[in-house]
């Protein structure tokens, strides 16, 4: 008779929890009948982004939505997009998760009068609200001049004749149920070529806008403080547009330096040093193609920091943005300063280092900010807020975060180096934002992404040694090609419909956390091993990463590869209380192998219902994506980084 060890006695009491876990599970599966809409604020929502959801409800436009009724899932799915409901209901993953969808229903905008503003936003005749048709049964308008202010919207009518009228008014095709889903479907290859030529665009983009801003610094030199004039504020004042104040090493007590024309402030590097009197910003550009370089910032003030803590409670997000991120002291400020640029300066604050406000096509480089010693005390590196802009190649040290964004579509952050401070990168209401080969090390969080913004691309980062290393929101990021180690949690996998692809997450004390409720996400060709909780994950359902027959390096298991196709013969649930332990104890593998766990991975594949929780990975790698990374990452290297 075999005797049971203490482990294995416990593995086998967790494997039978879960079975009557599993079978105790109560499904909202609804009778035979019809399935009826439900008040979309009882919805698990999902979709869109907060800048759409919150403006339309500031400023009254329409945001079409939609509601999905799966046969086993106990929610039911609210989308503030027409669109990504289309492309949900379409995916394979979805049906093997959820079950099928037993109903979906939009808003129909045949029951009210719709127009399209001047703005190409989506309003209603009176305000009135819309109600509810069967997406099959609706005829749905593409193409046309509607949108929301991330861009297009598709517009569902119930009465076919009242979409071509539409269409014929603004534009676009009418298209019935199938077809919008047929066209919202995209092969995971399509949407990897169209994230990486994103990526390409981003690159190039920021390459001829720092390549344009060269000439800023050819300028010649009108002025010379010391010389031409006594002052830098007098040399600022008196010198003619488009030329260069040029400031000798030395340092230099002044109050706010104004910059209201086109030309370049200079010094001799960090000996040229401007000393503010610790009461406000210390240069402040209001003019287009203005430029600040080679010099060193302190004695600015705190009001953002002040402000921060005075409206803590008092105030709205937005307020509170524009009062304190947005209004408070910086080393330098650039207002409305478009294709302006700060290069190889360093600024020492107890507030922020450089505040850009709708400032377009500005270029940050070479630059070191450090911060206060705690985030508390301290601020913001750089704070982007309206405008996208470039920031590059700069250290960012203690304060809060590195580099904030606010509603800045479009920026770059890339090649820049965080260290001791809240979150490296921190997205607000900022979409189709690339932050690019990042070093974080020892922040609370590595690269956030807050709002629901949509198309974010957060690629080539390393980020070590934070509690964080990578939390996202919102829909369509592309997370690739990352290397999150040694942190207390590497990644997490939230939001809707994010790409996640040729990551390392090694070493960490949880390497993977799964979050969403309705996962849609898209986790495949990534390197997770040697955590020592590979994957916590335990609200929604079973997540599956694994598309198209592609899955995740989860180290090397003892499990069978019998036909050298680089993939294991059975799927893995890296979450589950055996296939977490495998390679770990020999008796996990014993119980993998037993009748008992060979009928619950069947019912786990072929029930919805049954499945509850975690992550399975139906097709794990054998051997990793990135082989040089995983290897280069060994205990002794990784704490000599």
């Amino acid at each position: 008779m075999a005797l049971v060890t203490p482990t294995a006695a416990k593995w086998v009491a967790g494997v039978v929890t879960v079975v009557l876990v599993l079978a105790s599970v109560s499904f909202v599966i609804p009778a035979s009948g019809a399935v009826s809409p439900v008040p979309f604020d009882d919805t698990v929502k999902t979709g869109g982004t907060a800048v759409d959801s919150r403006l339309s409800e500031v400023e009254g436009f329409e945001v079409p939505i939609a509601q999905v009724h799966f046969s086993q899932y106990r929610y039911v799915i609210g989308y503030y997009d027409v669109t990504t409901a289309a492309a949900d209901v379409s995916s394979a993953e979805s049906a093997r998760q959820f079950g099928d969808p037993l109903a979906v229903f939009v808003s129909d905008y045949a029951s009210v009068t719709p127009l399209v503003d001047d703005d190409g936003y989506l309003r209603t005749k009176h305000n009135r609200t819309t109600g509810w048709v069967e997406a099959s049964d609706a005829s749905f308008v593409v193409d046309s001049g509607a949108r929301v202010p991330t861009g297009p919207i598709v517009v569902p009518f119930s009465d076919p004749s009242a979409a071509t009228s539409f269409a014929d008014e603004y534009g676009g095709d009418v298209v019935d149920w199938q077809t919008l889903r047929e066209r919202s479907e995209s092969p995971l290859s399509t949407r990897l070529d169209a994230f990486d030529a994103s990526v390409s665009d981003h690159q190039n983009w920021v390459n001829q806008t720092t390549a344009a801003s060269d000439s800023l610094f050819d300028r010649p030199v009108s002025t010379v403080v010391g010389e031409d004039a006594p002052t830098i504020e007098a040399a600022v004042e008196s010198a003619p547009a488009n030329t260069t104040v040029y400031v000798p090493a030395g340092t230099y007590s002044v109050d706010t330096i104004s910059l209201n024309r086109s030309i370049t402030l200079v010094g001799d590097g960090p000996d040229t040093r401007l000393v503010g009197d610790g009461n406000g910003t210390v240069v402040h550009v209001r003019a287009d193609r203005a430029a600040v370089g080679s010099l060193a910032i302190s004695g600015v003030g705190d009001v953002g920091t002040r402000r921060v803590r005075a409206t803590n409670e008092s105030v709205d997000w937005d307020t509170r943005v524009q009062l304190a991120y947005g209004r408070g002291d910086a080393g330098i400020v650039l207002d409305g300063a478009n294709e302006s640029t700060v290069r190889d300066v360093t600024i020492d604050t107890p507030s922020s280092g450089v505040i850009v406000r709708e400032s377009a096509d500005s270029v940050l480089a070479n630059m070191t900010v450090q911060g206060a010693e705690t985030a508390s005390e301290g601020f913001m590196g750089v704070v982007l807020i309206g405008e996208r802009s470039v920031v590059e190649n700069s250290t960012f040290l203690d304060g809060r975060d590195g580099v904030y964004t606010h509603r800045a579509d479009g920026s770059v952050v890339r090649n820049n180096h965080m260290e001791d401070g809240r979150y490296g990168v921190h997205q607000m209401y900022t979409s189709n934002m690339l932050v690019a080969d990042n070093v974080v090390r020892e922040n609370r969080v590595g690269v956030i992404i807050m709002t629901r913004p949509v198309g974010n691309l957060v690629v080539g980062n390393d980020v070590r040694d934070s509690d964080f290393g990578f939390i996202p929101a919102g829909s369509d990021t592309y997370v690739a090609d990352n290397v999150f180690a040694d942190n207390e949690y590497g990644m997490d996998v939230s939001g809707d419909r994010q790409v996640y692809t040729r990551n390392v997450v090694v070493g960490n004390d949880v390497g993977v956390r799964g979050s969403s409720t309705f996962p849609t996400n898209v986790v495949v060709g990534n390197d997770i091993v040697d955590n020592d909780v590979q994957v916590e994950s335990t609200l929604g359902p079973m997540r599956t990463w694994t598309r198209e027959g592609d899955g995740n390096y989860w180290g090397d298991l003892p499990l069978e590869d019998t036909d050298g196709d680089g993939v294991y013969d059975r799927a893995f649930q890296p979450s589950g209380p055996v296939d977490a332990e495998l390679g770990r104890d020999s008796a996990a593998l014993t119980l993998s192998r037993s009748p008992m766990m060979d009928a619950l991975r069947r019912a786990r594949d072929d029930v919805a219902g049954l499945r509850g929780s975690g992550v399975v990975d139906a097709a794990p790698r054998t051997n990793p994506v990135q082989p040089d990374v995983v290897a280069g990452l060994n205990t002794t290297e990784r704490a000599d980084v």
